[in-house]
Order: C-alpha cells, then structure tokens, then sequence
C-alpha cells in the first residue's frame, strides 16, 4: 500500500477486463484519465464465466476491508453466452441461472458500503467470421454468436434496470459504429483499442450523468497534490510558475 489513500476503482470480469491494459485498452485510458485521482484496480481471469466469479466474491470484495471500492466495474457474459457443449464443460451457464448470479454479485457489491457504487457492461456483440477464422484449431465446438450475445446483453440490462444498478449497453454502442466488425475487435471478440474508445465514452457519459455524492467523474474529482508551487515550471514571464497538475494535452482524445 502506498498513500496517500484515493478512491479505488476496481474492474472485474472475464477476459474483456483482463486484457484491458492492453492494444490501448480502456483500463489503460481510465488510468491515464483518472491520473493523480483514483487508482484502476483490475481483477480479471480470462476464460471465466458467472458461476467462477461467484466462487471467488468473497475473496475479491471482502465485506469487511477496511477500505472498499468506490465504484466497481463488472463484466461477465460473453463465456456465458456461449452456447454449451456436448461434453457438458466448458464455460456456458443457462440464461436463467446467468442472471441470478448476476444479482447475487450485483447484491454483494451493494453490501460492501453505502458509498460503494457499480456499473454493469453488458455483453458486446462478436465478429463471428473472424472467430471461426482465429479459433478453428483450437477450441472444439465453439458457439459464439451475435444473438447469443444480444440474449444475453439484454438480460443483463433488464436485471439492471430492475435492481437500480447502472449498466451499459455494449451490444448496441459499439454496433453503432458502421464499421464495428472490422474496427472494434482483436479476434473477433476481444477489443481493439477502436472498442475501448466506445466503452470508456459510456463510462465517463454514466459517470458525469450519474447524481452520486460524491461525484466520480473525473473532472469533479481532486487532483492529488495540486497546489501551486514555486518549483513548478516557469511561465513565459519569467515571474511566474505553471501547475501542471490537471494538463491533459497529451491525449489524443480530449475525454468529456
């Protein structure tokens, strides 16, 4: 542990969380983003479905840490979604129970604190051409398609939407764009950093919109050590110095 403290944000989910500090990935954006203003804490396992995330919750959000997130990030679905295999392994769950340990980790994370809040990522969409290309010789009986993962997506958002959680709806804001398939993706199902892009902008729009106190959107958050100083660098005048403690031109994108 090093101090001082900040809010703790915390990703936790499948493949789509673990992989995402890497190819520009929107855990690596959020970090950049959130500099001197909250630490990412990434808790992904590749390969992992909703039951594998239930089996560890207790290990990963402890109910009685003496600190807790400030907002968590959950993703599972796409192995989920999967469709199942003959053998009876692998990583498909039956929608229904799909959805209850949904609201079994949705619950969890509301006992952790009063001030501890969640957003919910619904299952993206799938190149399915590019899957079949990348994953022939490797997997066998592979289902992974679009409408299992709308299925899913939207049964996510549902509960969500029941429960008073926030919840994104990747499946449909990342098939806004017209050139989705060949843009958003690694492998057809990983993201590219074109997909990051779209799930960081859906998480900062939820973030400013949200009326949580305080507020963890990052422009109405304190920057970490911001006060001016005389060893900061000199202005043009010779006179003067520059905080550079919130200077955000080094970002290609110049997030809202």
């Amino acid at each position: 542990m090093v101090g001082p403290a900040r809010p703790q944000f915390v990703l936790f989910g499948s493949s789509i969380v673990q992989m995402s500090f890497s190819n520009g990935g929107w855990a690596a954006i959020l970090a950049d983003i959130y500099a001197r203003k909250a630490d990412i804490l990434l808790r992904g396992y590749n390969g992992w479905n909703s039951r594998r995330a239930l089996q560890i919750l207790d290990q990963v959000f402890p109910k009685d840490a003496a600190t807790q997130p400030s907002l968590v990030i959950v993703y599972f679905g796409g192995n989920d979604s999967m469709g199942p295999h003959s053998s009876g392994l692998g990583p498909h769950v039956p929608l229904p129970e799909y959805v209850d340990n949904l609201r079994k980790i949705a619950n969890h994370l509301k006992g952790l604190s009063d001030t501890t809040r969640i957003i919910f990522l619904s299952c993206p969409p799938v190149n399915e051409a590019k899957i079949n290309e990348t994953t022939s010789e490797i997997f066998s009986e592979l289902v992974r398609t679009n409408e299992l993962c709308r299925i899913y997506s939207e049964a996510c958002i549902d509960l969500c939407n029941e429960m008073g959680v926030k919840v994104i709806d990747l499946w449909t804001a990342i098939q806004k764009r017209d050139d989705w398939l060949t843009a958003c993706f690694t492998d057809g199902i990983h993201l590219s950093a074109e997909g990051s892009n779209v799930v960081v902008e859906a998480i900062l729009r939820v973030l400013k919109e949200a009326d949580w106190e305080p507020s963890l959107h990052w422009k109405s958050m304190p920057t970490e050590f911001s006060e001016d100083s005389p060893f900061d660098l000199v202005a043009y005048d010779g006179k003067t110095t520059l905080n550079a403690s919130d200077w955000t031109f080094h970002r290609e994108i110049q997030w809202d």
